[in-house]
């Protein structure tokens, strides 16, 4: 059995590389070595430790093999590649965190492995595939590209939370749009790795074309979670109304909370009130002016967006494969409003969680991805340039930071 076994290689010892080392781990299909970077001495001394509510309560779990860099684990070729560090190009590119993999003597003495990115935003798989066409020009590169739907945080260097599920849906990644079939090699290793994934207790569903699902998902963290760092707000502050805070359930709007529905500047909007003001009278808030002026922005921008998706992924009825769903808009608002609203919720968005910590956020290939592609189908996209260009300022004061605290090491 062990020389059945697949080697995998998991860079990115966050809570979702976690999870699924410890999901591969389970399959009984893969050899699994991590590459844990910032958090390698706390998981080699005591392990990882997950609080799981879906794979319970599991004490020092470890995977077959940890390495603090890469350069450590090259004693072997890898079946396949799992990239799951966060997306930060200001930073390092990808090319440049896998060069020991794309370069001498490793890249001479074995064939490239199948990359699989667990990575958010879009056109993460860009600069991979093009420095694979450079490394090897008669092979067409092996990128499996993925959206992945998980509720999990670290509470520590190894100490992972983790929710009931997570679901991932992955196809081959081509750099184009197009529903151009794989090749006959890839479609093998996409469903070889997708079942090591199943055969380890995760949701798994392969795609024809993975970027328009990458797109859809993209949306909420583009226009919602970068909504949510620039206000320095949780979701919370924009849909959950006074009476539903923690310690009021049950309760009814206070004559005072009531009376804000009536004031003039609400009263203005209302009489004046957009398409988009009208679509989403119904979206809790957490203020009469909040639902009045914020949340029909957001409506707004998430149109903006649709309708470049709507441009880019357009049906392609001879396979099958449907457009944009015309209702992801208002699905979008309406499920994240109730989610938001209740009194139990404690969700943050992952781009306002580093806000909080100061440190850069996935600006590039969660929104500035969506803005270029927008110039590039001639697109307006006024609102969500906005956000872009003001969660730059962020961006560049939280790089800053982070050189000058190099420096003094």
């Amino acid at each position: 059995m062990a020389s059945q076994l697949k080697d995998v290689l998991l860079i990115g010892y966050g809570a979702v590389g976690a999870v699924y080392s410890l999901i591969l781990k389970r399959s009984g299909l893969a050899r699994v070595t991590v590459v844990a970077r910032s958090n390698y001495e706390a998981a080699h001394e005591k392990g990882m430790t997950f609080k799981s509510r879906k794979y319970g309560n599991i004490q020092g779990w470890r995977p077959d093999r940890l390495f603090p860099n890469i350069e450590n684990a090259l004693d072997r070729p890898y079946d396949y590649v799992l990239l799951s560090t966060k997306a930060i190009p200001e930073i390092q590119r990808t090319p440049a965190l896998l060069r020991p993999l794309l370069s001498p003597p490793y890249s001479n003495l074995h064939p490239q492995p199948t990359y699989v990115l667990f990575q958010n935003g879009l056109n993460v798989e860009v600069d991979l595939y093009d420095a694979l066409r450079r490394l090897r020009p008669d092979e067409e590169p092996r990128i499996i590209s993925t959206a992945v739907w998980i509720g999990t945080g670290l509470l520590d260097k190894n100490v992972v939370e983790h929710g009931e599920f997570d679901r991932v849906q992955m196809g081959i990644y081509r750099p184009s749009t197009t529903t151009t079939p794989p090749t006959d090699t890839q479609p093998a290793h996409l469903t070889e790795f997708a079942r090591m994934l199943s055969a380890g207790g995760s949701d798994v569903t392969l795609v024809p074309e993975i970027q328009r699902v990458k797109f859809t998902k993209n949306l909420w963290n583009a226009v919602l979670g970068a909504s949510a760092a620039l206000a320095h707000a949780s979701l919370r502050a924009f849909f959950r109304p006074p009476h539903l805070e923690p310690g009021r359930e049950g309760s009814q709007p206070t004559a005072e909370e009531a009376a804000g529905e009536s004031a003039r500047e609400v009263l203005e909007a209302k009489a004046t009130a957009s398409a988009s003001a009208q679509a989403t009278a119904a979206i809790p808030h957490a203020s009469p002016a909040i639902g009045a002026y914020t949340i029909p922005f957001l409506h707004e921008t998430l149109t903006e967006v649709y309708e470049l998706g709507r441009t880019l992924f357009p049906p392609d009825d001879a396979r099958g494969i449907p457009g944009l769903d015309p209702d992801v808009v208002q699905k979008t608002l309406a499920n994240t409003s109730r989610l938001h609203a209740k009194p139990d919720s404690v969700h943050v968005p992952s781009m306002l969680v580093d806000v909080q910590q100061e440190r850069p956020m996935e600006v590039e290939h969660v929104v500035g991805e969506v803005v270029r592609m927008g110039r590039r189908a001639s697109v307006s996209l006024p609102r969500m340039e906005t956000l872009y260009a003001l969660l730059l300022v962020m961006q560049n004061q939280f790089l800053r930071k982070q050189q000058e605290a190099r420096a003094q090491l």
